[in-house]
């Protein structure tokens, strides 16, 4: 294992141990639920957002493995304080980055969860990476 993905292996670790923006916001404006039967992976996605579309709080809840975790983890970090339409943009950049081979300006897009780029080896594992941001876009969608 090269030192970057070994990096990157910590990171998912750390962020699947102390998880950010973990739990239920109360008075949420929009909220998705998204289940992997197959692996057990059952998170709830939950959204403020503002008049002027920008996400003003964010978080997930739930339970999964350590890459669903960190996924949400590091997603509620990305789009906290950003527009719908830069989410959107994220949101799409990062199923890119774990289903296909990413361009330069897709990875640029993405910052610290370029750490989620080997996933698209493993496939299983592609859709515990992704729950959390299928639910956000459902969420989304409800606005």
């Amino acid at each position: 294992m090269s030192r970057l993905e070994q990096l990157y292996q910590e990171m998912i670790l750390s962020h699947n141990k102390s998880p950010k923006n973990f739990g239920q916001l109360s008075g949420a404006s929009h909220c998705s639920h998204g289940v992997n039967p197959l692996c057990g992976d059952d998170y709830w996605v939950y959204l403020n957002i503002a008049d002027d579309g920008v996400i003003q709080k964010v978080m997930f809840d739930g339970v999964g493995c350590a890459i669903s975790k960190a996924s949400g983890s590091l997603m509620t970090m990305a789009i906290e304080g950003k527009k719908i339409e830069d989410v959107l943009g994220i949101k799409d950049a990062f199923l890119e980055l774990v289903t296909t081979d990413c361009s330069e300006e897709c990875r640029k897009k993405l910052g610290s969860l370029r750490v989620f780029e080997g996933v698209q080896q493993f496939p299983v594992r592609v859709k515990c990476a992704t729950l959390v941001w299928r639910a956000l876009e459902d969420a989304i969608k409800t606005t």
